[in-house]
């Protein structure tokens, strides 16, 4: 561990530093001030060079360690222990430094290895305690064997108890923040999916209004002089179309200022008249066959299979222009069918279906665009299947299945 200037690495081992120099005096001097009140014969702590005291002050001084090397410092301090016991030196205040490195050891190390390092060095402690004081006199000082074997016990599971209860906290505090990453994907995801749900409805209301359009202001261009009747009732078209289609586009940018005043219109296929009209009016030769459903649809599937019935009568006005077109509306036990065929442009019948040049352009290359894949997008959202392909006459087929109990989000 590299420690920084002004780091909280740094404070802390400032204190255990101040730890161990406490502790280390605690031993020495409570020892000596404790063995000469008892005035009794064991060995000197200055036997031996000094050992006793070298003993007491490794026991003590090894606390500074202990946060870096909880294994380390807690053998050194039962080795230290096991020594001064074995070899006879005055009992006293020698084994704080070992409680204060049991501590440690259960509470900064990994757990069960760190319990086990534990439970064993307090075993041996404990076997190495008992031996050295079974010539104790009196006997009764044998009380304080049993004593510093309970409070080893008492140390390792104080250790544990906050490592334990450290852990919670970290797991708890793990916990929160990946609920509020998973709380702000979700919210993104509701957003995106908010934005690709309003690109859809834009893309397909303008799409259609503009292709409608487009159709009646070259009729009005056409007739205006010689057929002044008709020309009126294209640019009557064009009208209701504009303001129709300025209402839902109204409606819908309400929905992203918030305002709810002006909900957005709901399309089903109970305005198909309206759109087969609309398709008539620009020079479709158009059949409707409808299977009308024995129970009203659900919401989601009816607005999808509306705007995908839209789309594609709109690829076919902007991309192929005058044309005969089938429209099938088929309702099943579980599933929905739209089936739209256009017989392609006049003159392609029977040739290969058109194929897209080398820049892109081209009546698949047009339709492989934003209402393909947004038509794909309607269907796999309700879990239903969507094919869109040229047919071997020169005409275009879009095919979509949507189950009844959709699976998605309401579109």
């Amino acid at each position: 561990m590299r420690i920084r200037p002004g780091s909280s690495s740094l404070r802390v081992l400032t204190q255990d530093l101040l730890l161990a120099l406490f502790v280390t005096v605690m031993q020495v001097q409570g020892t000596v001030v404790l063995d000469a009140s008892r005035g009794t014969e064991q060995r000197a702590l200055s036997d031996f060079g000094h050992l006793g005291f070298a003993l007491l002050v490794v026991g003590g001084l090894i606390v500074a360690v202990r946060r870096l090397w909880p294994v380390a410092a807690f053998a050194t301090a039962a080795v230290a222990s096991l020594a001064y016991y074995l070899i006879g030196f005055p009992d006293g205040y020698g084994w704080l430094g070992l409680l204060v490195c049991l501590y440690s050891l259960a509470a900064y190390g990994d757990g069960r290895r760190s319990l086990a390092i534990a439970g064993a060095g307090t075993a041996v402690l404990a076997a190495g305690w008992l031996y050295a004081a079974a010539d104790v006199e009196p006997r009764e000082a044998i009380g304080w064997v049993f004593f510093r074997i309970g409070v080893s016990v008492m140390s390792v599971a104080l250790g544990e108890s906050v490592r334990s209860r450290r852990v919670i906290a970290a797991d708890a505090q793990l916990r929160a923040e990946l609920a509020e990453r998973t709380r702000e994907e979700e919210a993104r995801a509701r957003v995106d999916a908010e934005r690709l749900r309003i690109a859809r409805e834009v893309h397909d209301t303008v799409a259609h209004a503009i292709a409608i359009i487009n159709v009646q202001s070259g009729v009005t261009a056409h007739v205006l002089d010689k057929r002044p009747e008709q020309a009126r009732e294209a640019l009557r078209t064009i009208e209701e179309t504009s303001s129709r289609t300025l209402r839902e586009m109204r409606a819908i940018l309400g929905v992203l200022r918030g305002d709810d005043n002006d909900p957005v219109p709901h399309a089903g296929l109970e305005q198909i008249d309206d759109l087969t009209t609309e398709a008539r009016a620009a020079g479709l030769d158009l059949t409707l066959e409808v299977d009308p459903p024995e129970e009203p649809l659900p919401s989601a599937v009816d607005s999808a299979a509306y705007r995908i019935l839209q789309e594609s009568i709109t690829n076919i006005i902007r991309h192929t222009g005058p044309t005969r077109v089938t429209v099938a509306v088929n309702s099943g036990i579980d599933h929905l069918e739209i089936r739209v065929t256009d017989q392609g442009r006049p003159g392609s019948r029977g040739g290969p279906a058109p194929r897209p040049s080398a820049n892109g352009t081209g009546t698949q290359a047009a339709r492989a665009g934003r209402g393909i894949l947004g038509m794909r997008e309607r269907c796999q959202l309700l879990g239903g299947d969507f094919h869109a392909k040229p047919t071997p006459d020169g005409g275009f087929e879009v095919t979509a299945r949507l189950p009844l109990a959709p699976i998605g989000s309401r579109l």
